[in-house]
């Protein structure tokens, strides 16, 4: 499977105990549908191995403890730390209307109500505050908040996304 055909999960953050146990961050809004997961691929220099779990335990905030097989001290956990973990893309449940992961867009045109067509969603920048969709329009970049307010259709089949940008936006880049 090429990258491309995986979604980020979250990272192992630290060892966990003696047993070679590790503390994960799940970036994501629904830990619970990750709790009986058989395995998840971790990102070691650039490639995507599969490593099989033993044991998953949630914690708060996103946080779970695993125990992946054949890792049995601190010191194999330690190897682990920093490593992002990722699942296939075919595990992701459909999203319907207006809802969308990030990944999922990259390459869809935008069409503002007012503006008309204004490019193409080159990225998502996931930003604490919130995201943002970044369009290409010929040389420059355009920054869209990705908020409700602001999308209005998401269209797969035609990859299209539609919005309606507040008032002076879309004006600053062009």
């Amino acid at each position: 499977m090429g990258t491309d055909e995986f979604f980020y999960l979250g990272r192992i953050l630290k060892p966990h105990g003696t047993q070679g146990e590790v503390l994960v961050f799940l970036d994501t809004d629904d830990p619970e549908r990750y709790v009986n997961l058989e395995s998840v691929y971790l990102d070691l220099h650039g490639e995507r191995i599969p490593f099989f779990i033993e044991s998953i335990r949630l914690k708060h905030q996103g946080k779970a403890v695993v125990r992946f097989q054949a890792f049995a001290s601190a010191d194999d956990a330690e190897s682990l730390k920093g490593l992002s973990m990722f699942l296939p893309a075919t595990l992701l449940p459909r999203l319907k209307g207006k809802r969308f992961y990030f990944h999922e867009v990259k390459g869809f045109a935008v069409t503002d109500k007012n503006h008309g067509p204004i490019g193409f969603v080159e990225d998502v920048l996931d930003l604490p505050l919130q995201p943002l969709l970044r369009v290409r329009h010929g040389s420059r970049e355009i920054l869209i908040p990705a908020v409700d307010e602001i999308i209005l259709k998401v269209d797969r089949r035609k990859k299209l996304l539609e919005i309606e940008a507040p008032a002076g936006l879309i004006e600053i880049y062009l």
